[in-house]
């Protein structure tokens, strides 16, 4: 009652639970650290391990996951994330602009704040991003986007949660997935509900475009779910996207090659005395 009283009438955003993993006297940056969909903040672990140890780094478990809540009223959107987000990032009284580096579903929610809190943002770093074009009914097209076929692969997974919590325990156990992945019967509704609002239903190909502040995109070329036509496009047609390739699935197992990414970022930004 307390819960639906404060969050659901009142529009409290989430307190969500964060780890300030390193924070130095005198940080170059501050790195906010989203993690995808099924993860927790522990899914940056290697990352982390190779960043500098100048910068200031916050990871957080998503509205859902790991130990953050994970209310069974609550859309998933990506602007409900956003909310919790920021709320709980300015909760640690940390005054400082953010690099943002979100992994799969954690780069819509990047975008998501990036768009809606602009000033807080100094740059994004997207790894894996699943950027779809939003549907049109009108247009008909011979073949369908990849797009769509994704769209519909993951409708067709959204009939048999209990089929997907058997799947993703086969892939958990023989390593297939991220080492903190987990979906279990405990936590395939949250899981379901983010699928469909803030990754089938996004607008995340649209509201990049309105964004001005450094942007990375690290794709993985044996990446299935991520659509590599729209990242090229967003970087041609973009002056402040960079594209980065590397040899990955969609999980995080290039390390060094997004530490690489995230420190380029940084030698374009003015660094703090």
């Amino acid at each position: 009652m307390y819960d639906r009283l404060v969050h659901r009438w009142l529009r409290v955003p989430y307190r969500l639970h964060a780890d300030v993993v390193r924070n130095p006297a005198k940080p170059r940056a501050t790195l906010l650290m989203i993690h995808g969909i099924g993860n927790t903040g522990h899914a940056w672990d290697e990352v982390i391990a190779k960043l500098p140890q100048d910068v200031r780094i916050i990871t957080i478990d998503l509205l859902g996951f790991g130990r953050s809540p994970r209310p069974n009223w609550i859309e998933y959107s990506a602007h409900e994330q956003a909310r919790s987000v920021l709320h709980t990032y300015l909760s640690l009284g940390i005054p400082e602009q953010v690099v943002i580096v979100g992994h799969s579903l954690g780069s819509l929610i990047a975008i998501e704040i990036a768009k809606r809190y602009p000033l807080l943002v100094r740059s994004l770093v997207l790894v894996s991003p699943p950027f779809y074009r939003p549907e049109d009914p009108a247009t008909k097209a011979v073949l369908p986007r990849p797009d769509a076929i994704l769209r519909d692969v993951y409708r067709t997974v959204q009939k048999s949660p209990e089929d997907f919590v058997r799947v993703a325990a086969i892939a958990m156990k023989y390593k297939l997935v991220n080492n903190v992945f987990n979906v279990t019967s405990d936590n395939v509704t949250s899981y379901m509900a983010t699928l469909e609002t803030a990754i089938v239903n996004q607008t995340s190909m649209n509201d990049i475009e309105t964004l001005h502040m450094p942007i990375a995109l690290v794709h993985g070329r044996l990446d299935p779910v991520v659509v590599v036509e729209n990242l090229r496009y967003l970087s041609n047609a973009m002056p402040n996207i960079t594209l980065t390739h590397v040899v990955s699935g969609h999980e995080i197992k290039n390390a060094a090659m997004i530490v690489a990414v995230v420190h380029q970022i940084e030698l374009q930004l003015p660094h703090r005395p």
